[in-house]
């Protein structure tokens, strides 16, 4: 059933990790310009496979063992990002030679930190259907 909380959780990840790369950059370089996550082929790949892993679990949800598993690789998928993100920040300056004193990291940094929430919700919710079923079927 796709009316589970869920697919809910599920779908807020694969906007997360789908829609919003593209709206918010992950940082500003050195010549005052955006950097987006299209400018790297390991950045545009990890979020390629995280919303593919989304969107395939948002699918799967008559198989909810399978659900739970690519919801589990979805998160290490996204810990791998964000891996690469902390590694790309800590070569960053903290701070723009603007007078503004804007930050350089952006928010786009912490879209992987969101969307290993919200599957670790889903997971949550996943297990606890399969633990109902269970239950029932032992009644049975």
């Amino acid at each position: 059933m796709l009316q589970r909380i869920q697919t809910v959780y599920l779908l807020i990840a694969f906007i997360a990790s789908g829609v919003l790369p593209f709206l918010f950059p992950l940082w500003i370089d050195e010549t005052g310009a955006d950097y987006y996550f299209l400018n790297n082929v390991a950045f545009i790949a990890l979020f390629g496979g995280s919303t593919t892993l989304s969107a395939v679990s948002i699918l799967m949800y008559k198989n909810r063992k399978n659900q739970f598993v690519m919801g589990r690789l979805n998160i290490i998928l996204n810990l791998i990002l964000l891996g690469l993100f902390v590694y790309k920040s800590l070569s960053l300056s903290g701070e723009t030679a603007s007078e503004s004193g804007v930050s350089e990291k952006g928010i786009g940094l912490i879209l992987p930190i969101v969307s290993i929430v919200f599957i670790s919700l889903a997971n949550r919710a996943i297990k606890k259907d399969e633990e109902l079923v269970k239950s029932v079927d032992r009644l049975r």
